[in-house]
């Protein structure tokens, strides 16, 4: 009962630090093999490949979402029941999870390998490119049942009080999954494939590892015998709608960004897409990391009615998100064509250059990105997960579909802003939610 010890003592700033840093370094570690995947593709691959990556990985992210929409969902419910001291019911909704998240694995998994062909050529993918497509999805359908609950189960660790454990995990797997990423690649001259098999090996392993504190009855919370209820599993869909929605909505709308891509500058500008998202998404997780790691604090907090607790840890979540996302735009501005040419091959100037231009737009994206994500996450925190789903639909779907429409005359660059544009507009829709928020939970300490 460690956790729930420091989650109720600790110094609100100790406390941010002390969750904070690690699980920004396993979210580093795990931006570091997806970038280290960017690299292998683009370099060795070549263009070809790195669109098909780029066409399939969003089938691939739907299919995790859905764990996280059962992991993410279940900690919110969690931390707030630990509050209570209410062990029983956490034990219960932690185990209900994890049998929720093996179902629809499976579900998913079959789902993927028999329709690969026709997702992929819903976006005008065809001849090697939808064939190279739908052979990546396919080895992550295989694997999905031993996969997609390793990010579940790094939530709960934390929840758990593991979070230098949880970063050594996530270190571990970004190590393994490099080292297969150039056996596979590199030795074997593999293909797509190969980067598809290094990933799921890698989170596989890392999953088993990551059990290991709760099969000794290390943790916080226990398995237990399951008793499923209909209100225990809205609560879940409920919390965890926000992430998923925006996983989700996210990847539809790089479909939609895909197809608008192929039609108005075809393969190169697919490629040049996905170099955007791998050098211009390297803050993101960084927020991500920051903000969910200090989610089972602010819930244990806001369950035990330490609301002022609440407040402090909160801002901590704020202030820390606003300074990465600052730094990260000026380092985008400064070393975009550092960051672009790590994921090009050498003498592809026409995608190079391309890139380079398109991060450039991108990178004011952070100037305001930062504030809608930090209130998203106190509000999943919380257990408030309409604000949440609204800043998360608002951001991943609505506007950038909205966009893509509105900038169309501008051609590619009307794409290259699209994000920009969406911040913008989303932040302030938070800063009005946030004051609301604000004055609720005056109310209650007055109360």
């Amino acid at each position: 009962m460690e956790s729930n010890k420091f989650f109720a003592t600790a110094p609100p700033v100790k406390l941010f630090f002390i969750a904070a840093i690690p699980g920004m370094i396993s979210m580093l570690a795990a931006t570091a093999y997806g970038i280290a995947e960017g690299v292998f593709i683009g370099n060795w691959l070549g263009e070809t490949a790195f669109a098909a990556v780029s066409i399939g990985f969003p089938f691939v992210l739907i299919n995790f979402s859905l764990a996280d929409l059962v992991g993410v969902g279940s900690s919110a419910p969690i931390s707030i029941a630990l509050g209570k001291k209410d062990q029983e019911k956490a034990n219960n909704i932690f185990t209900c999870s994890l049998i929720l998240m093996l179902a629809t694995a499976v579900f998913m998994g079959i789902l993927m390998f028999v329709f690969a062909d026709a997702l992929v050529s819903l976006l005008g993918a065809t001849g090697e490119l939808a064939a190279l497509a739908a052979l990546y999805v396919r080895v992550y359908a295989i694997f999905s049942p031993l996969t997609t609950v390793v990010f579940a189960v790094d939530n709960y660790l934390r929840i758990s009080g593991f979070v230098k454990f949880s970063m050594i995990i996530n270190i571990v797997m970004t190590l393994i999954t490099v080292s297969l990423l150039f056996l596979f690649l590199e030795v074997m001259s593999m293909g797509v494939e190969g980067s598809a098999l290094a990933s799921s090996l890698s989170m596989f392993i890392c999953a088993v590892i990551a059990f290991v504190p709760f099969l000794l009855k290390k943790t916080v919370l226990r398995f237990t015998r399951p008793r499923f209820s209909f209100a225990m599993i809205k609560e879940i869909v409920a919390c965890g709608s926000p992430v998923f929605l925006n996983n989700v909505a996210g990847r539809v709308t790089s479909i939609v960004m895909n197809s608008a891509l192929l039609n108005l500058g075809g393969q190169t500008a697919v490629a040049a897409f996905s170099v955007l998202m791998y050098s211009g998404e390297i803050i993101q997780p960084l927020m991500y990391g920051m903000c969910d790691s200090v989610q089972p604090a602010i819930g244990y907090n806001w369950g035990a009615k330490q609301l002022d607790r609440v407040k402090n840890i909160a801002k901590c979540s704020f202030v820390g998100s606003g300074i990465i996302s600052v730094l990260g735009a000026a380092g985008m501005l400064l070393f975009s064509r550092e960051l672009t040419s790590l994921f090009v091959a050498k003498g592809d100037v026409e995608l190079l250059e391309m890139s380079v231009y398109a991060l450039k737009l991108f990178a004011s994206t952070y100037l305001f990105r930062w504030f809608a994500f930090a209130t998203q996450s106190f509000h999943s925190a919380i257990g408030k997960p309409k604000p949440a789903a609204i800043l998360s639909v608002s951001t991943a779907f609505v506007f950038p579909i909205l966009f893509v429409v509105a900038l169309w005359p501008l051609g590619l660059d009307g794409l290259w802003l699209n994000q920009s544009v969406t911040a913008l507009v989303v932040c302030i829709m938070a800063l009005f939610m946030i004051l609301r928020t604000q004055k609720s939970i005056k109310y209650y300490i007055a109360a």
